[in-house]
């Protein structure tokens, strides 16, 4: 009995041995038939599809695909030109603005004619003061440049001397005991001053104002009368003729592709 006791546990210990690998060997294969199946079950869910159409309808759908080729070319060909013609007018805009801040410039600079409303006044000699045999009487640097600055304190916005369009650079002197304004001579009477501002109620007030002008009577001292003309609507003031000469004035150096282009 000892001895058969121990030859079943011996077997029983040799199937539990045997038994491991063969579970795990189990195990790969259904995983490798699962695996197999999975594959087939896609392949059946997701047949291959084949074009079963004819000639002509293979021709039709051709048409359409070039159709719609055709379609889209015109669109990218249109949107292309409107990209060119807005591209232009940016071109000509930033052109238009530029001739127009250089108008702009030109005016306040006085380089250009100014026509507005405004009024006129003339310098005369005052015959009741002159005395037969005298000197005739001149206009004296310090006197026109107070009248100058007169009409500017009242509102003028462009003014000429006797022809001369004054500016920010116009110089009045005395040279040979003739006054000049930018080298011209004012040894001739009448000297009209004409003077243009912002509207017709300030010319009335400009004119109201010079009628009782204390520096219009100083002019006296000198045999000299200042008549005020009556305002007009439209006055025309030349430009000025002479070149602006700058000093002291550099351009701006900008870096390489600096520009807002």
């Amino acid at each position: 009995m000892f001895s058969g006791t121990t030859s079943n546990g011996l077997m029983e210990s040799k199937v539990r041995v045997l038994g491991r690998p063969s579970n795990l060997s189990f195990s790969m294969i259904a995983a490798i038939i699962g695996l197999m199946v999975a594959i087939q079950f896609q392949t059946v869910r997701e047949p291959v599809v084949r074009d079963t159409r004819d000639t002509w309808q293979l021709r039709e759908d051709l048409m359409k695909e070039k159709e719609f080729q055709s379609k889209l070319l015109l669109e990218i060909r249109s949107n292309e030109e409107k990209i060119a013609k807005y591209e232009t007018e940016r071109q000509q805009s930033k052109e238009e603005v530029l001739r127009e801040t250089l108008a702009e410039l030109k005016t306040e600079a006085g380089l250009t004619e100014v026509t507005g409303p405004g009024l006129t006044l003339s310098i005369v000699p005052a015959f009741n003061l002159v005395v037969e045999g005298g000197n005739p009487p001149s206009v004296s640097p310090d006197m026109l440049k107070r009248l100058l600055n007169e009409l500017n304190m009242y509102g003028a916005k462009q003014v000429s001397v006797d022809g001369e369009r004054v500016i920010n650079t116009t110089v009045i002197r005395d040279i040979n005991r003739v006054t000049k304004i930018n080298g011209h001579s004012l040894n001739r009477f009448p000297i009209e001053i004409k003077v243009i501002v912002e509207n017709s109620q300030v010319a009335e007030k400009l004119y109201n104002r010079m009628k009782v002008s204390s520096v219009a009577e100083d002019f006296f001292i000198d045999n000299l009368e200042v008549k005020v003309n009556r305002p007009e609507s439209q006055l025309a003031v030349p430009a000025y003729q002479d070149t602006i000469r700058i000093r002291h004035m550099e351009s701006v150096k900008t870096d390489k592709g600096g520009g807002n282009g």
